[in-house]
């Protein structure tokens, strides 16, 4: 603190008072100012500019519960202490309601006025810090839904500008959570299509058997059950923008269909005759490495050059750690709208418990963690207790499963899976991914395990 010459402005009518009080915290690095009244301290507020007071209760010219009020008003969230020597609780009841940080008898005690001072202006730190950051969201730190001021993400910003207005299919990679439908949004808005439909279709949610049917269409009596006409997405986006997620989970048989389509500009639908032409931009999303996935033969190479005219890659969270207090700042905003809680901020201990985890979950996970402590804290400041125990586990946090010795293999391999599964909140084809899986055969050890395989 002494090296930041924090002020802290003292109000006592009491020269004795004003002293003692002058030399003690000057000895702790503050820069003091002292004034004996109501009247000078706001007058000479402004100018000196401190970031703490200190006043007795008792002035010539009033009372200190007061001129907190006063200050509350003129200076809102300027911390103030009250200090007398006629201590009651009613006074002191009365000067928290209005906002008093503490309230201290004399004879002081020093040792519980430095702890007080301590705890006020560290308090003020994270409000100035919440203050700037959310500052920061409205200046410079959001880009559509996307909020992050780190280096990866203004190269996001940057990329996906220059290719917005253009008619090129893009590739987005990234892990799940990352935000690479938010992209793909983003890359519709700022497109001369922006006023058209934006049809996003995940490849990974869809059954196999019902996967052509909805990404071409069918006509009625095409198969079992098509009791009525269904266009697919490449009708249902005609003139917008066509999102493809999780085009890696797609199945082999149906990427050359897909290919022929996208290069020939028609599609016919499942059972029927008649080709459609369809103006559509095309995005596609992965959260494999897609050249990885080339080489393993899950996305055909000529597909994958079809599609990555423009490859933009999402930076997983743990790779831009320095946008999580942006981040929980823009999360507690709208999470204050939807639940109709009054949270300002988060303490420095809880963004720094943040700041040590893995992110396996990436943004997606940071909002249901900021929201699961939104709704426990109700108003004020997210502490660390309203954050999830998991967040202290040093498997969770390390990224690194242990195995107790002498386990089989069998129990290994089902340990790792259902520790993967945790890390990917319950996303089969990200766990998949990681194993070096198939989503199917995630499910099929699942339903052997007796787990309940519902869900991505």
């Amino acid at each position: 603190m002494a090296a930041k010459r924090i002020k802290i402005l003292v109000v006592d009518d009491e020269e004795a008072m004003q002293e003692v009080l002058r030399e003690r915290l000057q000895g702790w690095g503050f820069a003091v100012r002292v004034t004996g009244d109501c009247a000078s301290a706001v007058t000479g507020l402004d100018a000196f500019d401190p970031q703490l007071v200190i006043t007795d209760v008792m002035l010539p010219d009033g009372s200190g519960v007061e001129l907190l009020s006063q200050l509350q008003e003129s200076h809102p969230g300027l911390p103030v202490i009250l200090i007398t020597a006629h201590g009651s609780v009613d006074l002191a009841v009365e000067a928290m309601k209005q906002g008093a940080k503490d309230f201290l008898t004399k004879p002081l005690d020093y040792k519980q006025l430095r702890s007080v001072l301590d705890s006020a202006l560290h308090q003020e730190a994270e409000r100035r810090r919440t203050e700037e950051t959310v500052s920061a969201i409205d200046d410079e730190a959001r880009f559509g839904s996307l909020v992050g001021t780190s280096e990866p993400m203004r190269e996001v910003y940057a990329l996906t500008r220059e290719i917005a207005d253009s008619e090129a299919s893009v590739l987005i990679s990234g892990e799940s959570g990352t935000g690479k439908e938010l992209v793909g949004r983003e890359l519709h808005a700022r497109s001369r299509r922006r006023g058209e439909a934006f049809v996003a279709v995940n490849a990974a949610a869809i059954p196999k058997e019902l996967m052509e049917s909805e990404i071409f269409g069918h006509e009625r009596g095409a198969f079992t059950g098509a009791s009525g006409m269904r266009r697919g997405c490449f009708e249902l986006a005609h003139k917008g923008t066509l999102l493809l997620d999780e085009v890696g989970e797609m199945p082999l048989a149906l990427q050359p269909k897909l290919l022929r389509v996208l290069e020939d500009g028609k599609v016919r639908r499942l059972g029927g005759a008649r080709e459609f032409e369809f103006d559509v931009r095309v995005l596609a999303a992965t959260n494999r490495d897609p050249e990885e996935a080339v080489q393993k033969g899950a996305l055909r190479e000529d597909l994958f050059y079809r599609l990555a005219v423009f490859d933009i890659r999402m930076p997983a969270l743990r790779e831009r750690k320095e946008d999580i207090p942006l981040l929980c700042q823009h999360f507690i905003f709208l999470l204050n709208q939807k639940h109709g809680t009054d949270i300002e901020g988060i303490r420095d201990e809880a963004l720094e418990q943040l700041d040590a985890y893995a992110w396996p979950g990436n943004v997606r996970e940071l909002r249901n963690i900021t929201e699961r402590a939104v709704v426990l804290a109700k108003e004020g400041w997210i502490e660390l207790s309203h954050l999830p125990p998991y967040l202290n586990d040093q498997e969770a946090s390390s990224g690194v499963i242990e195995l107790p010795e002498g386990i089989s293999v069998a129990e290994a391999e089902k340990k790792l899976i259902l520790w993967t599964l945790e890390q990917t909140q319950n996303n089969k084809a990200e766990a998949a991914r990681r194993l070096g899986l198939d989503v199917k055969t995630v499910r099929n050890k699942l339903k052997a395990y007796g787990i309940e395989a519902s869900g991505g």
